[in-house]
């Protein structure tokens, strides 16, 4: 039966302020990197509690440039878990290192630290880990942080999802040498498409804005600002032209000006399903752990219950996966968009392929790809829509 209402799975917030903006630029001219941009990297630093923050085009790039900024390189290996994103196990190619796959826990869908142990143990010659901040959670970064300590291994956060993710008063994205953020549309914040990489370190930051600009020495800002900006600035390593234009960074002044008020919505919603959803023994609800705060880039439920967490073989898997299925074709008939978490890069063809890798190898990420289900979530939300969809839940189980 399908509902005359159509809710999709997510939806940028956008007011008159975004569209007022987003004029400026284009009534100055300036429509490259520039002075917006530089505000947008100011106040994502206040916000993160971050010291340094440099604007990309996108959260791909930035963990690219991160991971170069680091020192990674042809032949190395980094850590990154399977089930994530396939843009930060392409960010990890980019360089001509080799992913090295780790398994999650199914209970926060972050990388499981036995798994990480274990790696660390027999693994020779890890580079870097980059532990995902995946649909809002901080991974256990504090943890993670110890683990890795004594093997003298870098660490990226790829924070897509994490934006105003927390433990204790440390934003995603402070724990290691730098952390990654995207302003896709289906993140907290956009800026259409986007991305952010916060550090402490000095040297890091100065890396990564030489390589974001060409390898430039100065930005064009800078060089426009300054006596002889006829002449061209040096460069003096190969860059990449990964810049954000004014007209994004606008945008992401503007967003960032109603980041509490985005994120308190959100939450917000979240905990009503969190009730709502509460007595629904087919969903495993998301978890929190103390100390934790959890932004909800997603909410993302696993479809199964308790018994997901003793299945230990494909076919199991495979017959409750055709019930997710079913689940979710049913509420997009009545109008209710779905999605899986996000899939089991492991799984796909191109590393599945070229590393010669068996889905049990992991085998939680692949119960997650299997069985994850994201109901939709955006700030502005209205009563009714959320009340539409926990009532063809609740008709559909």
């Amino acid at each position: 039966m399908a509902n005359d209402m159509r809710i999709p799975i997510s939806k940028p917030y956008f007011d008159e302020e975004d569209k007022n903006i987003i004029k400026e630029p284009l009534e100055s001219g300036w429509v490259v990197q520039g002075p917006f941009v530089s505000e947008f990297e100011e106040r994502f630093s206040d916000f993160t509690k971050s010291t340094f923050a440099i604007a990309t085009s996108n959260c791909t790039t930035a963990l690219h440039l991160g991971l170069i900024a680091l020192g990674v390189g042809k032949g190395d290996k980094v850590i990154v878990p399977s089930f994530t994103y396939i843009a930060s196990a392409n960010a990890i190619e980019y360089t001509g290192a080799v992913p090295i796959f780790c398994d999650i826990n199914l209970k926060n869908f972050n990388i499981d630290l036995n798994c990480l142990e274990y790696i660390l143990e027999h693994e020779k010659g890890i580079k870097a880990i980059m532990p995902v901040n995946l649909f809002g959670l901080c991974a256990n970064m504090n943890d993670i942080i110890k683990m890795v300590e004594k093997y003298n291994i870098r660490v990226i956060e790829d924070s897509a999802c994490g934006f105003d993710s927390w433990i204790g008063d440390k934003h995603s994205g402070t724990f290691g040498d730098c952390g990654c953020f995207s302003f896709h549309p289906r993140k907290s914040l956009t800026t259409g498409e986007g991305g952010m990489i916060i550090t402490d370190n000095p040297e890091i930051a100065q890396k990564i804005r030489i390589l974001r600009e060409h390898g430039a020495s100065k930005t064009d800002l800078q060089r426009h600002d300054s006596q002889n900006a006829f002449l061209l600035p040096n460069f003096g390593v190969l860059g990449y032209n990964y810049r954000m234009t004014d007209m994004q960074g606008a945008l992401g002044v503007s967003q960032m000006k109603k980041a509490d008020k985005i994120m308190l919505n959100r939450r917000k919603i979240a905990g009503a399903y969190n009730e709502k959803l509460k007595n629904i023994s087919q969903l495993v609800l998301p978890v929190t752990e103390e100390r934790f705060k959890h932004g909800y880039q997603s909410y993302v439920c696993l479809f199964g219950g308790e018994e997901v967490f003793k299945m230990n073989c494909i076919e199991e898997v495979e017959k409750m996966s055709k019930k997710r299925n079913s689940f979710m074709q049913q509420l997009e008939s009545m109008g209710i968009s779905t999605r899986q978490g996000t899939h089991a890069v492991h799984t796909l063809e191109y590393y599945k392929s070229k590393y010669q890798i068996q889905y049990q190898d992991y085998f939680r990420s692949y119960i997650a790809d299997k069985l994850s289900i994201s109901l939709p979530l955006y700030p502005q939300m209205t009563i009714e829509e959320f009340e539409c969809i926990i009532d063809s839940i609740y008709r559909v189980l």
